[in-house]
Protein backbone atom coordinates (compact mmCIF):
# COMPACT_ATOMS: atom_id res chain seq x y z
CA UNK A 1 0.00 0.00 0.00
CA UNK A 2 1.34 3.44 -1.14
CA UNK A 3 2.44 5.59 1.81
CA UNK A 4 -0.27 8.40 2.39
CA UNK A 5 1.39 12.12 1.55
CA UNK A 6 -0.07 14.81 4.15
CA UNK A 7 1.88 16.98 3.01
CA UNK A 8 0.27 20.37 2.16
CA UNK A 9 2.66 21.60 -0.08
CA UNK A 10 1.61 20.37 -3.73
CA UNK A 11 3.14 20.97 -7.27
CA UNK A 12 2.16 24.42 -8.33
CA UNK A 13 3.71 25.21 -4.81
CA UNK A 14 6.85 23.70 -5.23
CA UNK A 15 6.97 25.15 -9.10
CA UNK A 16 6.76 28.44 -7.45
CA UNK A 17 9.55 27.61 -4.83
CA UNK A 18 11.72 26.35 -7.15
CA UNK A 19 11.79 29.71 -9.60
CA UNK A 20 11.24 31.99 -6.94
CA UNK A 21 14.60 30.90 -5.37
CA UNK A 22 16.28 30.26 -8.79
CA UNK A 23 15.72 34.25 -9.31
CA UNK A 24 18.65 36.88 -7.71
CA UNK A 25 16.70 39.24 -5.53
CA UNK A 26 19.71 40.76 -4.49
CA UNK A 27 19.27 43.78 -1.94
CA UNK A 28 17.88 47.03 -3.43
CA UNK A 29 17.36 44.82 -6.86
CA UNK A 30 14.26 43.05 -5.48
CA UNK A 31 11.84 44.13 -8.20
CA UNK A 32 12.18 40.67 -10.83
CA UNK A 33 11.88 38.05 -7.27
CA UNK A 34 8.63 40.90 -6.44
CA UNK A 35 6.89 40.05 -9.91
CA UNK A 36 7.14 36.43 -9.52
CA UNK A 37 5.79 36.79 -5.52
CA UNK A 38 2.94 38.57 -6.28
CA UNK A 39 2.44 36.77 -9.67
CA UNK A 40 1.45 33.76 -7.24
CA UNK A 41 0.08 35.37 -4.57
CA UNK A 42 -2.41 37.79 -6.49
CA UNK A 43 -5.37 34.54 -7.10
CA UNK A 44 -5.14 34.06 -3.21
CA UNK A 45 -5.72 38.02 -2.25
CA UNK A 46 -8.42 40.65 -1.94
CA UNK A 47 -5.92 43.40 -3.34
CA UNK A 48 -2.43 44.03 -3.16
CA UNK A 49 0.67 47.04 -3.54
CA UNK A 50 3.97 48.38 -3.68
CA UNK A 51 5.68 50.91 -2.08
CA UNK A 52 9.02 53.19 -3.49
CA UNK A 53 11.74 50.74 -2.74
CA UNK A 54 9.43 47.63 -3.79
CA UNK A 55 8.12 45.95 -0.58
CA UNK A 56 5.22 43.92 -1.93
CA UNK A 57 1.82 43.54 0.03
CA UNK A 58 -0.94 41.32 -0.97
CA UNK A 59 -4.05 42.17 1.66
CA UNK A 60 -7.34 39.92 2.42
CA UNK A 61 -10.39 42.09 3.80
CA UNK A 62 -8.68 45.02 2.91
CA UNK A 63 -11.79 47.61 4.10
CA UNK A 64 -11.12 46.21 7.69
CA UNK A 65 -10.03 48.19 10.51
CA UNK A 66 -8.32 46.15 12.74
CA UNK A 67 -4.54 44.94 10.76
CA UNK A 68 -2.39 42.10 11.09
CA UNK A 69 0.76 41.41 9.23
CA UNK A 70 2.45 38.44 8.35
CA UNK A 71 5.73 39.07 7.21
CA UNK A 72 8.92 37.87 5.56
CA UNK A 73 12.26 39.20 3.57
CA UNK A 74 12.56 39.28 0.07
CA UNK A 75 16.41 40.35 -0.30
CA UNK A 76 19.26 38.25 -0.63
CA UNK A 77 22.84 38.40 0.02
CA UNK A 78 25.20 39.70 -2.48
CA UNK A 79 28.80 41.76 -3.72
CA UNK A 80 28.76 45.57 -5.24
CA UNK A 81 31.59 45.83 -8.37
CA UNK A 82 33.77 48.23 -6.18
CA UNK A 83 36.93 48.20 -8.36
CA UNK A 84 38.25 47.14 -11.70
CA UNK A 85 41.63 46.94 -11.98
CA UNK A 86 44.04 47.85 -15.11
CA UNK A 87 44.38 44.22 -16.15
CA UNK A 88 40.56 43.64 -15.85
CA UNK A 89 40.63 41.75 -12.31
CA UNK A 90 37.01 43.04 -10.32
CA UNK A 91 37.15 43.68 -6.59
CA UNK A 92 34.25 44.24 -4.64
CA UNK A 93 32.21 45.13 -1.25
CA UNK A 94 29.50 43.25 0.44
CA UNK A 95 25.78 44.23 -0.26
CA UNK A 96 24.35 42.78 3.04
CA UNK A 97 26.47 40.21 4.82
CA UNK A 98 28.39 38.37 2.29
CA UNK A 99 30.83 35.97 3.26
CA UNK A 100 34.27 36.35 2.19
CA UNK A 101 35.15 32.97 2.98
CA UNK A 102 33.02 31.35 0.82
CA UNK A 103 33.58 33.22 -2.49
CA UNK A 104 36.70 31.74 -3.97
CA UNK A 105 36.13 29.52 -6.71
CA UNK A 106 32.54 30.41 -7.02
CA UNK A 107 30.88 31.15 -10.07
CA UNK A 108 28.92 34.63 -9.88
CA UNK A 109 26.29 36.74 -12.34
CA UNK A 110 27.31 40.06 -12.44
CA UNK A 111 23.97 42.32 -13.26
CA UNK A 112 24.27 44.63 -16.20
CA UNK A 113 21.85 46.93 -18.49
CA UNK A 114 22.80 44.79 -21.10
CA UNK A 115 22.30 41.37 -19.08
CA UNK A 116 24.29 38.69 -17.11
CA UNK A 117 28.22 38.61 -17.40
CA UNK A 118 29.96 36.08 -16.01
CA UNK A 119 32.72 35.96 -14.10
CA UNK A 120 34.52 33.66 -11.19
CA UNK A 121 35.96 34.91 -7.98
CA UNK A 122 39.62 33.44 -8.74
CA UNK A 123 42.48 32.17 -6.17
CA UNK A 124 45.68 31.06 -6.75
CA UNK A 125 46.32 27.42 -6.67
CA UNK A 126 47.40 25.34 -3.64
CA UNK A 127 50.69 24.53 -6.11
CA UNK A 128 51.86 28.02 -5.87
CA UNK A 129 50.58 29.09 -2.40
CA UNK A 130 53.43 28.94 0.79
CA UNK A 131 51.76 26.97 3.38
CA UNK A 132 53.66 28.72 6.07
CA UNK A 133 52.41 31.77 4.79
CA UNK A 134 48.99 31.20 3.42
CA UNK A 135 46.57 34.15 3.29
CA UNK A 136 42.78 33.68 4.01
CA UNK A 137 40.68 35.09 2.08
CA UNK A 138 39.31 38.77 3.28
CA UNK A 139 37.85 41.49 1.61
CA UNK A 140 40.98 42.80 0.23
CA UNK A 141 42.46 39.65 -1.61
CA UNK A 142 39.28 37.91 -3.12
CA UNK A 143 38.34 39.23 -6.48
CA UNK A 144 36.19 38.42 -9.95
CA UNK A 145 38.02 37.55 -13.38
CA UNK A 146 35.33 37.43 -15.80
CA UNK A 147 37.92 36.65 -18.69
CA UNK A 148 38.97 40.10 -19.92
CA UNK A 149 42.22 41.25 -20.48
CA UNK A 150 41.66 45.17 -19.41
CA UNK A 151 39.47 47.46 -17.80
CA UNK A 152 37.87 48.88 -21.00
CA UNK A 153 37.76 45.65 -22.05
CA UNK A 154 34.84 44.73 -18.91
CA UNK A 155 33.54 47.98 -19.25
CA UNK A 156 32.57 47.14 -23.09
CA UNK A 157 30.54 44.15 -21.36
CA UNK A 158 28.50 46.62 -19.21
CA UNK A 159 30.37 46.23 -15.89
CA UNK A 160 30.86 48.90 -14.02
CA UNK A 161 31.03 50.46 -10.11
CA UNK A 162 27.94 49.87 -8.37
CA UNK A 163 26.93 46.16 -10.83
CA UNK A 164 25.05 44.06 -8.26
CA UNK A 165 27.01 40.58 -8.25
CA UNK A 166 25.30 37.35 -6.90
CA UNK A 167 25.95 33.52 -6.68
CA UNK A 168 24.35 31.41 -9.85
CA UNK A 169 23.57 28.34 -7.71
CA UNK A 170 20.57 27.03 -7.72
CA UNK A 171 17.70 25.05 -6.30
CA UNK A 172 17.97 21.39 -4.89
CA UNK A 173 16.10 18.65 -3.12
CA UNK A 174 18.74 16.77 -0.80
CA UNK A 175 17.56 13.21 0.16
CA UNK A 176 14.22 14.10 0.07
CA UNK A 177 14.43 15.98 2.82
CA UNK A 178 15.94 18.94 2.88
CA UNK A 179 15.61 22.48 0.65
CA UNK A 180 18.98 23.16 -0.43
CA UNK A 181 19.82 26.56 -2.35
CA UNK A 182 21.15 30.16 -1.86
CA UNK A 183 19.19 32.68 -0.89
CA UNK A 184 17.09 30.60 1.49
CA UNK A 185 17.35 32.94 3.84
CA UNK A 186 14.29 34.40 3.32
CA UNK A 187 12.79 34.25 0.11
CA UNK A 188 11.77 30.47 1.88
CA UNK A 189 9.78 33.24 4.43
CA UNK A 190 8.02 34.82 1.68
CA UNK A 191 7.01 31.12 -0.03
CA UNK A 192 5.64 30.12 3.07
CA UNK A 193 3.86 33.54 4.35
CA UNK A 194 2.08 33.24 0.15
CA UNK A 195 1.25 29.12 1.41
CA UNK A 196 -0.23 30.62 4.20
CA UNK A 197 -2.29 32.91 2.11
CA UNK A 198 -3.19 29.65 -0.74
CA UNK A 199 -4.97 27.90 2.50
CA UNK A 200 -7.07 30.71 3.54
CA UNK A 201 -7.96 30.93 -0.05
CA UNK A 202 -8.40 27.20 -0.55
CA UNK A 203 -10.01 26.61 3.08
CA UNK A 204 -12.83 29.44 2.15
CA UNK A 205 -11.35 30.76 6.09
CA UNK A 206 -13.15 34.06 6.72
CA UNK A 207 -10.83 36.42 8.95
CA UNK A 208 -12.30 38.78 11.29
CA UNK A 209 -10.01 41.45 10.79
CA UNK A 210 -8.01 42.35 7.59
CA UNK A 211 -4.60 40.43 6.69
CA UNK A 212 -1.52 42.17 5.23
CA UNK A 213 0.64 39.45 3.78
CA UNK A 214 4.07 41.52 3.32
CA UNK A 215 7.54 40.85 1.44
CA UNK A 216 9.56 43.44 2.58
CA UNK A 217 12.86 44.81 0.56
CA UNK A 218 16.79 45.29 2.36
CA UNK A 219 16.16 43.27 5.60
CA UNK A 220 20.14 42.77 5.04
CA UNK A 221 21.08 45.92 5.05
CA UNK A 222 19.42 46.80 8.46
CA UNK A 223 15.37 45.78 8.42
CA UNK A 224 14.82 49.43 5.54
CA UNK A 225 12.10 47.55 4.21
CA UNK A 226 9.95 46.79 7.16
CA UNK A 227 10.82 50.40 8.85
CA UNK A 228 9.19 52.00 5.46
CA UNK A 229 6.00 49.64 5.15
CA UNK A 230 4.92 49.58 8.61
CA UNK A 231 4.42 52.90 8.54
CA UNK A 232 1.98 52.83 5.35
CA UNK A 233 0.38 49.22 6.75
CA UNK A 234 0.09 51.01 10.70
CA UNK A 235 -0.62 47.17 11.56
CA UNK A 236 -1.96 46.19 14.96
CA UNK A 237 -0.22 43.19 14.97
CA UNK A 238 2.74 41.66 13.25
CA UNK A 239 3.79 38.05 12.87
CA UNK A 240 7.23 37.61 11.10
CA UNK A 241 9.20 34.70 9.76
CA UNK A 242 12.33 34.07 9.37
CA UNK A 243 15.46 31.92 9.45
CA UNK A 244 17.60 30.70 12.56
CA UNK A 245 20.67 29.01 12.71
CA UNK A 246 20.69 25.10 13.38
CA UNK A 247 22.91 23.97 15.96
CA UNK A 248 23.41 20.18 14.87
CA UNK A 249 26.10 20.82 12.49
CA UNK A 250 30.02 20.64 13.51
CA UNK A 251 31.18 24.04 14.34
CA UNK A 252 28.53 25.55 15.81
CA UNK A 253 28.61 26.74 19.53
CA UNK A 254 24.94 25.26 21.80
CA UNK A 255 26.05 27.49 24.60
CA UNK A 256 26.33 30.72 22.62
CA UNK A 257 23.84 29.91 19.77
CA UNK A 258 21.03 27.34 21.60
CA UNK A 259 19.90 23.58 20.71
CA UNK A 260 18.48 24.19 17.80
CA UNK A 261 17.74 21.38 15.14
CA UNK A 262 16.73 21.26 11.64
CA UNK A 263 13.27 18.59 11.26
CA UNK A 264 12.44 19.52 14.69
CA UNK A 265 9.91 22.76 14.40
CA UNK A 266 9.90 26.13 14.16
CA UNK A 267 11.48 28.13 16.69
CA UNK A 268 9.83 30.26 19.05
CA UNK A 269 11.86 33.76 19.97
CA UNK A 270 11.68 35.03 23.57
CA UNK A 271 12.88 38.85 23.62
CA UNK A 272 12.04 42.05 24.82
CA UNK A 273 10.63 43.22 21.17
CA UNK A 274 8.06 40.35 21.28
CA UNK A 275 4.89 40.62 22.85
CA UNK A 276 4.34 37.80 25.24
CA UNK A 277 0.41 37.60 25.14
CA UNK A 278 0.73 37.15 21.28
CA UNK A 279 3.84 34.59 21.81
CA UNK A 280 1.26 32.31 24.28
CA UNK A 281 -1.44 32.85 21.86
CA UNK A 282 0.84 31.08 19.21
CA UNK A 283 2.10 28.39 22.09
CA UNK A 284 -1.77 27.81 22.34
CA UNK A 285 -2.26 27.36 18.62
CA UNK A 286 0.64 25.05 18.57
CA UNK A 287 -0.11 23.09 21.49
CA UNK A 288 -3.92 22.19 20.15
CA UNK A 289 -2.66 21.24 16.79
CA UNK A 290 -0.20 19.53 17.74
CA UNK A 291 2.82 21.67 15.61
CA UNK A 292 5.97 20.71 17.67
CA UNK A 293 7.82 24.11 18.03
CA UNK A 294 11.36 24.52 19.82
CA UNK A 295 12.31 27.69 21.68
CA UNK A 296 15.33 30.35 21.55
CA UNK A 297 16.44 33.22 23.48
CA UNK A 298 17.69 36.67 21.81
CA UNK A 299 19.33 39.52 23.57
CA UNK A 300 19.09 43.00 22.90
CA UNK A 301 17.43 42.63 19.45
CA UNK A 302 16.39 39.70 17.51
CA UNK A 303 18.20 41.34 14.74
CA UNK A 304 14.88 40.36 12.38
CA UNK A 305 11.81 42.19 11.08
CA UNK A 306 10.66 42.02 14.29
CA UNK A 307 12.38 44.68 15.51
CA UNK A 308 11.62 47.70 13.27
CA UNK A 309 7.35 46.54 13.63
CA UNK A 310 7.64 46.14 17.68
CA UNK A 311 9.28 49.42 18.13
CA UNK A 312 7.10 51.80 15.56
CA UNK A 313 4.16 53.19 15.84
CA UNK A 314 4.22 53.06 19.43
CA UNK A 315 4.72 49.40 19.59
CA UNK A 316 2.93 47.00 17.50
CA UNK A 317 2.41 43.41 19.64
CA UNK A 318 4.54 41.40 17.33
CA UNK A 319 6.08 37.52 17.31
CA UNK A 320 8.30 36.03 15.28
CA UNK A 321 8.48 32.40 13.82
CA UNK A 322 11.61 31.64 12.85
CA UNK A 323 12.23 27.95 10.72
CA UNK A 324 15.96 26.35 11.56
CA UNK A 325 18.37 26.68 8.81
CA UNK A 326 22.00 25.40 8.48
CA UNK A 327 25.15 27.07 6.51
CA UNK A 328 23.39 30.55 6.35
CA UNK A 329 24.82 33.47 4.27
CA UNK A 330 26.90 30.27 1.71
CA UNK A 331 24.86 29.15 -1.27
CA UNK A 332 24.17 25.13 0.30
CA UNK A 333 21.54 26.83 2.72
CA UNK A 334 19.74 24.04 4.05
CA UNK A 335 15.71 24.00 5.74
CA UNK A 336 14.33 20.70 6.52
CA UNK A 337 10.73 20.22 4.37
CA UNK A 338 8.50 19.26 7.54
CA UNK A 339 10.04 22.67 9.46
CA UNK A 340 8.79 24.22 5.97
CA UNK A 341 5.16 22.64 6.33
CA UNK A 342 4.72 23.46 10.14
CA UNK A 343 5.94 27.33 10.01
CA UNK A 344 2.96 27.43 7.31
CA UNK A 345 0.53 25.55 9.51
CA UNK A 346 1.92 27.29 12.85
CA UNK A 347 1.23 30.82 11.26
CA UNK A 348 -2.37 29.68 9.66
CA UNK A 349 -3.05 28.27 13.25
CA UNK A 350 -1.92 31.57 15.06
CA UNK A 351 -4.12 33.83 12.97
CA UNK A 352 -7.20 31.32 13.78
CA UNK A 353 -6.87 32.43 16.66
CA UNK A 354 -6.45 36.37 16.69
CA UNK A 355 -10.01 37.86 17.43
CA UNK A 356 -11.61 41.06 15.92
CA UNK A 357 -10.33 43.58 17.92
CA UNK A 358 -7.41 41.65 19.82
CA UNK A 359 -6.38 43.67 22.60
CA UNK A 360 -2.64 42.15 23.80
CA UNK A 361 -1.87 44.64 26.31
CA UNK A 362 0.04 43.51 29.12
CA UNK A 363 -2.37 45.72 31.40
CA UNK A 364 -6.02 47.17 30.75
Amino acid sequence: MAKKNNSILNKNSLEFLKNYLNNASPTGFESEGQKLWLNYIKPYSDDYFVDTYGTAVAVINPKAEYKVVIEAHADEISWFVNYITEEGFIYVRRNGGSDHQIAPSKRVNIHTSKGIVKAVFGWPAIHVRETLKEESPTLKNIFLDCGCKSAKEVESLGVHVGCVITYEDEFITLNDRYFVGRALDNRIGGFMIAEVARLLKEKKTKLPFGLYITNSVQEEVGLRGAEMIVQRIKPNVAIITDVCHDTQSPMMNKISNGDLSCGKGPVLTYGPAVQNNLLKLIINAAGKKKIPFQRQAASRVTGTDTDAFAYSLGGVASALISLPLRYMHTTVEMVHKTDVENVIRLIYESLLAVKKNHDFSYLK
